[in-house]
């Protein structure tokens, strides 16, 4: 069975000193993609996981300023962005959003997360979005300046409602679930899961952040996208294997990966 995780952090310091035994790990649990997410630590570094992505033919990257690190840009963030959207590594731009929880001013996040939307789509790129207390927002900024655009949208690390989920597909955006759908009380989750249309659908891991059962509480990895697949899989009435062929389809549509060849 082969597996994608589709959102993990690789550049964090939690992997500093076995990040290739966590590669062998998940590459031993059948996963033939990650997409290392380049928000790193803030501006001015916007490489964090091109870096990686280079180094390993299997993984991609993405680039963005993560809401939490909106302030943080300067003259040269922008141009920096634009310049690295070119890269053949790169393959969209994230995780973006907003996020109203840790205090980040609302009016400094608006304008870098809709600069960014019309990168992306200036660039024909896909999206990740990031958003935490803050849903109306988010989806109001996407449906001006996204939707309906024709181009992907994935809503990271979904753990909203199932009418919540309906919003975001009535948009054509995709849902990607981690390790949350796997928690005793995530029934809300698992339900938006379950009614996800199948070509809409991506697995995540967020690592090193909220492991799945059985792993919770620890580092998460990507090998452990293998037990959000099982939970995903059961929620769904369909095999692990079936998931992961769909999700792997999913992933090389949206991502423009092109299959073997491609992974090396």
């Amino acid at each position: 069975m082969e597996l994608v995780d589709s959102h993990c952090h690789l550049d964090d310091a939690q992997f500093q000193e076995d990040r290739d035994a966590v590669l062998k790990r998940a590459r031993e649990a059948g996963v033939k993609y990650i997409l290392s997410i380049g928000t790193g630590e803030g501006p001015p570094d916007l490489e964090a996981a091109v870096r990686i992505a280079e180094l390993y033919p299997f993984i991609y990257a993405t680039v963005g300023v993560h809401p939490n690190d909106a302030p943080k840009i300067d003259a040269n963030t922008f141009t920096n962005l634009e310049r690295l959207l070119s890269h053949q590594k790169v393959r969209a731009v994230g995780e973006i959003g907003l996020d109203y929880h840790w205090g980040v001013p609302r009016e400094a996040q608006l304008p870098v997360f809709i600069q960014q939307l019309e990168m992306a789509a200036a660039a024909r790129m896909p999206i990740v979005i990031h958003t935490r207390d803050a849903w109306e927002d988010t989806l109001d900024v996407l449906r001006r300046h996204w939707a309906g655009n024709g181009l992907p949208c994935v809503m990271h690390c979904f753990t909203g409602t199932a009418g919540q989920a309906r919003e975001c597909l009535d948009l054509g955006f995709y849902l990607a679930f981690g390790g949350v759908s796997t928690f005793p009380k995530a029934s809300q989750i698992r339900e938006a899961a379950r009614i996800t249309p199948s070509d809409r659908l991506l697995l995540e891991t967020d690592a090193p952040y909220l492991a799945p059962v059985p792993h919770r509480g620890k580092r998460n990895e990507p090998a452990f996208v293998a037990h959000t697949a099982k939970t995903i899989a059961e929620v769904r009435g369909v095999s692990a294997e079936e998931l992961a062929a769909q999700t792997m389809r999913n992933f090389e549509r949206i991502f423009h990966v092109l299959g073997s060849q491609d992974a090396g």
